[in-house]
């Protein structure tokens, strides 16, 4: 199966969080999109690894997405080297998508940068003939991306540019929701982190309405790039 979008997050949650929004209405579209988690996201304040799995199944479905895989990186403690390249390396040479969606390149969580990086470097990777992946005993083609936009979460980052989310807006909360372990519940007597506000769906709200603004719509996701976009006519901008 050929991807249009590969969303890739190092946590289960981390790309309903940020971009949920512009994967709905790129399906809508009529896109084939997927998501990459790196990690279970085992080290998480609540939850565990299992439940945060069966967790992201649900938001699958929700979002309606053409796959979800997830490769079992070490949450906290995955490194930047060729073991972890090579996994990358593997999934993208498999569903060879055209637009790969990543974590920022700074944020709250160290992970966040740390897979940001990872991220780019597997793209650059995957590109190169003689850098070797096998799916089960076949030797696989080399491809590369033609674009990382990487999608802005916790810390406010000015953006590069913006997608504007309106219409999409509640399915991505319903998305995000599908993840209860990790949020607010009046009954529970796991530890507090900052995802267990009782207003942090309203923070996520906020921060599209913010982005919204930008190109005065009610709602929209930001993103950087790592280089220069390429449009065909400056009347693709506004």
């Amino acid at each position: 199966m050929k991807l249009d979008i590969l969303a890739i997050g190092v946590h289960p949650d981390d790309v309903e969080l940020s971009c949920a929004g512009t994967i709905l209405k790129e399906i809508a579209a009529g896109k084939k999109v997927g998501v990459l988690d790196l990690s279970h996201g085992e080290l998480g304040t609540r939850g565990s690894g299992p439940l945060r799995l069966k967790e992201a199944a649900k938001s699958a479905e929700i979002l309606g997405l053409a796959c979800r895989e997830n490769v079992g990186m070490a949450d906290g403690f995955f490194k930047n080297d060729q073991e972890h390249i090579l996994l990358i390396a593997q999934i993208l040479r498999k569903y060879q998508p055209d637009i790969i969606l990543s974590n920022a390149p700074r944020d709250r969580h160290p992970d966040h940068g740390r897979a940001s990086k990872l991220i780019s470097d597997a793209c650059f990777y995957s590109g190169l003939r003689k850098v070797e992946t096998k799916l089960d005993v076949e030797i696989q083609e080399a491809w590369r991306p033609k674009a990382i936009y990487n999608y802005i979460q916790d810390r406010f980052i000015e953006p590069d540019f913006v997608v504007d989310v309106t219409p999409f807006v509640d399915t991505k909360m319903d998305a995000i929701k599908a993840f209860s372990s990790q949020f607010y519940n009046e009954g529970s007597n796991e530890p507090e982190s900052p995802l267990t506000m009782k207003n942090f769906f309203e923070f996520v709200r906020a921060r599209m309405a913010d982005m919204g603004r930008y190109i005065q719509v009610d709602y929209a996701e930001g993103f950087l790039v790592e280089r220069p976009a390429g449009v065909k006519s400056i009347s693709d901008l506004h």
